[in-house]
Order: C-alpha cells, then structure tokens, then sequence
C-alpha cells in the first residue's frame, strides 16, 4: 500500500464535529502497522515516514490550522486525552511482516501500546488527526 493509502486511514471530517473515517485496505497490504509517537522530538530517519497529527490533518483531510495557537490547541488536546502526536511508518519494509504475507504478528496489535496495525482494528492513527483537527478547528485564531 502507498504512503498516500496508508494516510488516508486517518482521513476525518466534519465542521464543528470530527468523523474519524477509517479506508480498509487489502489484507496483504504493504504497510499496515505503524508505531505511535508521543513526542516529534525523537531521532529521523530516512527509513521511516514520520506523520504528526497536524501533517495528517493537511494531507488527508485539507485542513490546515488558521494560526500557531491552533496548531498548539491541538497537540495541548492530544497530550491531555493521553493520544499521540504523530505516527512513524517504516517506508523500507513491513515490520513484522518483512516478506509480505499480509500476516499480523500479534494479537495485541490495537491496543495502544508499542505497533499498532490498520488490520487489527487500531484507530489511534484516526482518533490522533480527529482529536488534533477538533481542537484546532475550535481554538478562536482572531
């Protein structure tokens, strides 16, 4: 699966109100596992894509923050209901799955902790661009 397929998993939309729409992908998709991250601070690397909840709010649902203090409303909502701030994809292979069977390795797979995968019914990706958006649609740039 692209990058671009993978984004549109945390596709959300509405005005006042966010609906967080999850695509489904085939089951021998490239890349459906992706960690979480609760701080953009960490190392980059070339092998990995790194989607803050704002990029992911731009890319797939075309929303972009009117001002600085949107952008940091919507991180502050994050960080208190505990959600992360971005997700890293690895853009070279699938982890857990290096030789693509479309296998998911782990059961534990959508709970929060540690890989997440589109496959096991994860929506952290989802509810960290639907939390990030409603927060920074609400916040009053003026």
């Amino acid at each position: 699966m692209s990058r671009h397929t993978a984004l549109r998993r945390l596709a959300t939309v509405g005005g006042g109100t966010v609906t967080a729409i999850a695509i489904t992908a085939a089951a021998a998709s490239a890349h459906h596992c992706y960690v979480p991250m609760y701080s953009l601070n960490g190392p980059q690397s070339a092998t990995w894509d790194v989607y803050s909840a704002e990029r992911g709010a731009d890319e797939i649902a075309g929303f972009v923050a009117e001002c600085d203090g949107a952008v940091q409303a919507g991180y502050d909502a994050l960080r208190a209901a505990g959600l992360p701030v971005g997700i890293k994809i690895k853009a070279t292979k699938t982890i857990g799955d290096p030789n693509d069977t479309g296998r998911i390795p782990t059961q534990n797979g959508a709970n929060g902790k540690g890989l997440e995968y589109f496959g096991a019914g994860s929506t952290l990706a989802e509810d960290m661009v639907g939390t990030w958006k409603g927060a920074a649609e609400s916040y009053d740039c003026a």
